[in-house]
């Protein structure tokens, strides 16, 4: 079993709802062999430095994710695509601490599958930025202004998917308009969404 990592342990120690769940999801991972990091303000499992899985909570549920779930067999189903723009990570979503115990076996047997993936190199596939929705309002806007579309497409793939995917999740034309017009200078300036 790895060590726990004393940066973390503030994680574990705050009360949550699901502190149980925490604390047993971090022992069975530990026991995978994993070091333990903080990444993103969550505890973070690594194996020679390359993420394995993460811990996090919502309302609902508890997870762990492995940001190369799509890549694991899943012979139980357990894994889950949290949006469909979600490309390469699978979470498995707990809401009692009943339901780890069940599951420990088949965790451990996945986040090995996990380490084994990582330590063999394997990449996932991911969809070209043209494979992404490009609502009409940013297409126009691109067709008349050649400086913005000259901008957007010297971003690298993953800042145009990150404004395509802003884009696109607005449900009105009025709110899709607003967003490209806040987000023209930072694509003129060579910016990501998040930058």
């Amino acid at each position: 079993m790895s060590t726990m990592n004393p940066k973390v342990d503030w994680y574990f120690n705050k009360t949550t709802k699901w502190q149980e769940e925490f604390n047993k999801l971090r022992i069975i991972i530990l026991d995978c062999g994993l070091r333990e990091e903080l990444k993103w303000g969550h505890p973070c499992y690594q194996v020679d430095g390359k993420n394995i899985v993460l811990m996090h909570g919502f309302k609902e549920y508890c997870a762990i994710l492995f940001p190369k779930g799509v890549l694991l067999k899943d012979p139980k189903h357990i894994l889950i695509q949290q949006t469909e723009n979600v490309q390469t990570a699978r979470q498995v979503r707990f809401t009692s601490l009943k339901e780890i115990v069940k599951l420990e076996p088949v965790l451990k047997a996945y986040i090995k599958e996990a380490i084994k993936v990582e330590k063999e190199g394997l990449k996932a596939p991911m969809k070209t930025v043209a494979e992404f929705k490009m609502v009409e309002e940013f297409k126009d806007k691109l067709d008349e202004n050649t400086a913005l579309k000259k901008a957007f497409y010297a971003l690298t793939p993953g800042r145009q998917r990150g404004y395509l995917l802003y884009f696109s999740s607005a449900k009105q034309a009025k709110t899709r308009e607003e967003r490209v017009a806040k987000c023209t200078p930072q694509i003129l300036n060579g910016k990501g969404l998040e930058d």
